[in-house]
């Protein structure tokens, strides 16, 4: 697949950014292409609208999942266990996709909400054959949201609110052996 022009990532780089910093009622076209260092009909050739920018930043969202979704399956310790430890993400393209998606759905984007919808679907796909039923599979996805949610606490507070390393380690242990099929 042909790399999408340098321009046009920038711009959904800049939208991103807006719509996670300073919320989505912020991520006008102007402040996109300003902060995108383009002009608006540079921003308008990629993109006409805003909704067609969140259309772009879902789509960003649904590759990066499927990129996720090929190293998840490709994991020499297992899909849980790459599951659980990707949980305590820190400012990767993925998490930032994520959040501001989420930031889009809180913003009463439905497309949004649809698409955060279907990546924890494919995610719980993936995980399913990997787990005995599906209390073990719900287990897995909410101790990671429960990571996720803990690990934006750690970023500006002294608490150690996720476990890190060793800690995860027999965590992630400790979740195999009480999923397992």
């Amino acid at each position: 697949m042909p790399r999408p022009p340098l321009a046009r990532e920038r711009v959904l780089d800049a939208f991103e950014s807006i719509v996670i910093n300073d919320g989505e009622r912020a991520a006008t076209l102007d402040a996109t292409a300003k902060a995108a260092g383009v002009s608006k009909g540079g921003l308008l050739y990629h993109f006409g609208s805003k909704e067609d920018l969140a259309a772009g930043l879902l789509d960003r969202l649904d590759a990066l999942t499927t990129t996720d979704l090929e190293r998840m399956a490709a994991a020499d310790d297992g899909p849980v266990a790459y599951y659980v430890r990707t949980s305590v993400m820190e400012d990767d393209a993925l998490d930032r996709a994520l959040i501001a998606a989420s930031r889009l759905a809180q913003g009463g984007s439905l497309p949004a909400g649809e698409a955060l919808r279907t990546v924890r679907r494919r995610w719980e796909d993936m995980i399913r054959p990997h787990v005995r039923d599906r209390a073990s599979l719900n287990l897995v996805m909410l101790l990671s949201d429960g990571l996720y949610f803990n690990n934006s606490l750690d970023v500006n507070g002294e608490e150690r609110l996720v476990p890190h390393r060793t800690e995860l380690d027999e965590l992630i242990a400790l979740v195999l052996r009480t999923t397992a099929p």
